[in-house]
């Protein structure tokens, strides 16, 4: 089983990490929030808090987010760190490229490097880096969906998407980068000797995914689809662990 000492660490972690980069991508956009049916009731954007307030609540998230990383092997707290970088720039790259995602996949994905240096302290690269492959591609697929939702939003005030990128393309697009994702499991399975019931969880996926009935132009559709990705999250997480038993 897990280690449920890490466990519980990697959660509070993922929680406030990806809360702070939520709390950064807010303070970047609060003017293009306004704009936007869906965002105009952010805090940020409905003028409930100011700028400063936001500052004091991001310094709270990332000084918990600091006692966490410090409870690592060292190897862990320099790896860990060096993905500040990411969570900070990434909600820029909507205004300079139509693959935002593609960035926020190399943001929200850090932990599959992440996890394995805190048990063994250093990465397995064979294992670590398809992983991490395959998370992207996760992302890419999830997050595309979502941003399918915002596009005529995004045309009127000029920020770029995958969505936007990829047009009536997106489900051939979501399939390979569906298919990237599985490979990369299934290379990432084979060099750390997985066994049948993580691949099971890996073929499920498949099923879980739902991309050929998505319909891109009902947000409402493109909201189910992505929120389906919490259960895909949780199949392949019993799968690596009845796998490992």
């Amino acid at each position: 089983f897990p280690d449920w000492h890490m466990l519980s660490l990697f959660g509070v972690g993922a929680v406030l990490m990806r809360g702070a980069g939520c709390t950064i991508n807010d303070m970047w956009d609060r003017d293009y929030d306004k704009k936007v049916a869906r965002t105009a009731s952010r805090p940020l954007a409905a003028g409930e808090i100011s700028t400063f307030q936001s500052f004091i609540f991001l310094g709270g998230q990332l000084s918990l987010a600091l006692c966490v990383l410090l409870c690592l092997n060292y190897y862990s707290i320099i790896l860990g760190a060096a993905s500040l970088s990411l969570v900070i720039t990434y909600p820029l790259m909507k205004r300079i490229t139509y693959w935002p995602q593609l960035v926020l996949g190399l943001t929200f994905n850090w932990g599959a490097l992440l996890g394995w240096s805190a048990v063994k302290g250093s990465c397995e690269w064979s294992v670590c880096l398809p992983l991490y492959l395959a998370g992207v591609m996760w992302t890419l697929v999830y997050d595309t969906i979502y941003a399918h939702q915002d596009k005529r939003d995004d045309i009127v005030i000029g920020v770029k998407s995958t969505a936007l990128q990829f047009k009536e393309d997106t489900k051939q697009w979501l399939s390979g980068f569906s298919l990237a994702m599985l490979l990369s499991l299934c290379v990432s399975g084979m060099n750390c000797n997985q066994t049948f019931p993580y691949y099971s969880a890996v073929e499920c996926y498949t099923v879980l995914l739902q991309i050929y009935t998505l319909d891109i132009d009902k947000p409402e559709d493109c909201w189910k689809k992505f929120a389906s990705n919490r259960t895909v999250g949780v199949l392949l997480f019993t799968g690596i662990v009845l796998g490992n038993l």
